[in-house]
């Protein structure tokens, strides 16, 4: 090899190494990781994903102390179900739901919103296929298929319902003359008699207070407020008159008139255990509670692990609330404002309605208390939910910030 061969061969190899630390990672999950999981974990809400968490590890323990008392209704002389039997159940579901979660939390935000809008239009025809081939329990028709792959498309909707409707508000930000608030409440109340023939009243409350939550942080008049609110109120009169369920309901909470049995039962099972409660599996007045393990769960928690660990649950949900409305202080997208608005007034407005109907602040709505009652459509339409938030809260670290209250003070 001759010398200019062999200053050829030096000159190039810098080249060579420079083009490979370019390319180089860091470890895995360091801030050096530029793959997808390194940039997800980076920008991740840990905090929240961490108070997720628990609150799921929270429902496995509920679950498995109202399980006895679905499992023991379910029994049979012949056919006695395991009185875990739902414990295993909602396992599985957790399993499948907290991978569906994360894969969701990792769509960039522009993926989120569209598999959102996706989402909202084949649900929606779903919901309309209920009254014509829906499957009926306990009186109400508001499933489609059976056993194992029977799903409810009112729950999957809503998270789809939320951040669609944050998309279509947020484009009047920016043309004041497109008439999208007419369209958005097209939209609730087509929704709304969908779930009212079913008929489903709490869920119908959700979705419209979400309606109204958007509206209000989009920024709406007070005049136009105040019509909305008027209406709404309009709207519960005409319940109660034409609508039998919720006449039921209603003259039960208000004037004690009908059978109270459900909330009478609900109520002796959260005080019976005190402060501290009875203990794990030591609870006897559950057994008498109907929906021990979906609707009523909260007063079988109330039962074993005492007033204490209620208080503590409902704070764990007043603390997730209170994280995601913290993140938005410093966010200036006016959709990626409305969308994280509406998907935590729905999971804090569910879980404030299941708390209030078992502390009998609220009229029985037959609605589950988020990822800690049983059951596989609530916890996988929660675990989308959850994932989406996730996702449309995803932040880089190292991205200047600029409050949103920084205008305030200024006239």
């Amino acid at each position: 090899m001759s010398g200019g061969d062999n200053m050829d061969a030096t000159n190039e190899r810098p080249v060579i190494a420079a083009t490979r630390t370019t390319k180089r990672r860091g470890p895995r999950l360091s801030r050096a990781d530029r793959t997808p999981l390194g940039l997800w974990f980076w920008e991740i809400d840990r905090v929240l994903l961490l108070l997720v968490s628990i609150l799921v590890a929270v429902g496995l323990v509920a679950v498995a102390a109202a399980s006895p008392v679905a499992a023991q209704k379910l029994s049979t002389s012949t056919a006695a179900l395991d009185p875990l039997y739902y414990f295993y159940r909602q396992l599985m579901w957790v399993i499948v739901g907290v991978p569906v979660m994360l894969m969701v939390s990792m769509l960039p935000k522009p993926q989120a919103r569209r598999f959102a809008i996706y989402g909202t239009v084949a649900f929606l025809f779903l919901l309309f296929l209920v009254p014509l081939v829906g499957t009926s329990v306990n009186g109400a028709q508001r499933w489609l298929g059976s056993g194992m792959l029977r799903l409810q498309p009112s729950e999957f909707l809503k998270p789809f319902f939320a951040v669609s409707l944050a998309w279509v508000l947020s484009l009047r930000l920016h043309d004041q003359s497109l008439p999208v608030v007419p369209l958005a409440a097209a939209l609730t109340g087509v929704i709304a008699l969908l779930l009212m023939g079913q008929p489903d009243l709490g869920q119908t409350v959700i979705f419209a207070a979400t309606w109204f939550v958007l509206v209000l942080v989009a920024g709406l008049s007070m005049r136009i407020m105040g019509m909305l609110a008027g209406t709404g109120v309009a709207g519960l009169i005409l319940a109660y008159f034409f609508y039998p369920v919720a006449q039921q309901r209603i003259n039960i909470w208000l004037f004690d008139k009908g059978d109270s049995f459900q909330v009478d039962k609900a109520h002796a099972t959260l005080t019976a255990g005190g402060l501290i409660g009875t203990g794990p599996g030591a609870g006897l007045a559950k057994f008498q509670l109907p929906e021990a393990h979906t609707d009523y769960i909260f007063s079988v928690i109330g039962e074993e692990f005492g007033m204490i660990a209620c208080i503590a649950i409902a704070a764990l949900y007043l603390a997730i609330i209170v994280r995601v409305l913290v993140r938005l202080l410093d966010e200036e997208d006016s959709f990626l404002i409305l969308a994280v608005a509406g998907l935590i007034a729905q999971f804090g407005g569910q879980a404030v309605i299941n708390m209030g109907v078992n502390t009998q602040i609220f009229p029985s709505k037959g609605m589950t208390l988020p990822f800690i009652s049983y059951g596989g459509s609530s916890f996988i339409a929660l675990s989308i939910g959850m994932g989406l938030l996730l996702s449309l809260t995803r932040r880089n670290p190292y991205a200047a910030r600029v409050s949103m209250t920084r205008n305030w003070n200024k006239k």
